[in-house]
């Protein structure tokens, strides 16, 4: 199925025409395409074409309540394809976005997989009458702003009115189906990269060396939330070069 998906382009034009490769973003569960609103204008000022895609039961995306991951990654495959046919794709994925890009990889090949504090693991033979409780429960929390300044105070007025309005789209089936199935989980290409909170909730010592073993980089920051670009923006950023450029060398830069 196709999925809602807000494209943004560059705000500057790349070199001889030939711009930078297209940005897929993936949120987290219970986020939207919105999650990425202080990222987003930083790609397109790089020349990137952005597609922050609303995932399945997300958004403005459609539901399923028998969705499966594998499921919900072809569906992002699919939107991909249909709205940028040939291009060069850095793909980015949080959580439970993550996952689903580390299935959809295997089709769309990304010119770059990043990943956001994600152990890329999914936990299967969940009771889904339990988890849809869980998980509207949760909703109703997420969907007062205010609610979510006072447990997560890093977040601006807007980063609360942003997820406040998700948690709004957010439909528990759909997401639960996802943790009925089998247990998965996967090793990203090396070259990859994750980008994760230090210490981690989602992302163990073993993960690490997992997938450092197999060519995969590692950014830890630390302090930082499980949504890293909310909590530390200028440290996220900087962790990552590949989109956003190298950050200034303080130390050459000339005195005031």
């Amino acid at each position: 199925m196709l999925l809602h998906a807000v494209d943004t382009p560059p705000s500057r034009s790349g070199d001889l025409g030939h711009g930078p490769p297209v940005v897929v973003l993936l949120h987290g569960m219970m986020g939207s395409s919105e999650s990425w609103w202080r990222v987003v204008p930083l790609l397109t000022a790089r020349g990137h074409r952005v597609l922050a895609i609303d995932l399945p039961g997300h958004g403005l995306s459609p539901r399923d309540p028998s969705l499966t991951i594998e499921q919900a990654a072809a569906s992002v495959v699919e939107t991909i394809a249909h709205l940028a046919p040939g291009e060069t794709i850095i793909a980015v994925g949080h959580s439970y976005g993550a996952t689903v890009l580390a299935e959809a990889a295997q089709t769309v090949k990304p010119h770059l997989a990043v990943y956001v504090d994600a152990g890329l693991a999914l936990r299967g033979g969940g009771d889904r009458h339990t988890l849809v409780t869980q998980y509207e429960r949760d909703r109703q929390t997420r969907m007062s702003a205010d609610t979510l300044r006072a447990i997560r105070p890093f977040y601006s007025e807007k980063d609360a009115q942003v997820e406040a309005r998700a948690a709004s789209r957010f439909d528990p089936e759909t997401m639960a189906s996802i943790s009925c199935g089998d247990d998965h989980s996967w090793i990203p290409e090396p070259g990859s990269i994750l980008v994760h909170a230090q210490p981690s909730a989602w992302v163990s010592p073993d993960d690490l060396r997992r997938f450092a073993s197999v060519g995969v980089q590692v950014r830890g920051i630390a302090g930082a939330a499980h949504s890293v670009w909310f909590s530390h923006f200028a440290e996220f950023t900087a962790s990552l070069p590949e989109l956003f450029g190298p950050t200034p060398d303080k130390s050459t830069s000339p005195r005031r």
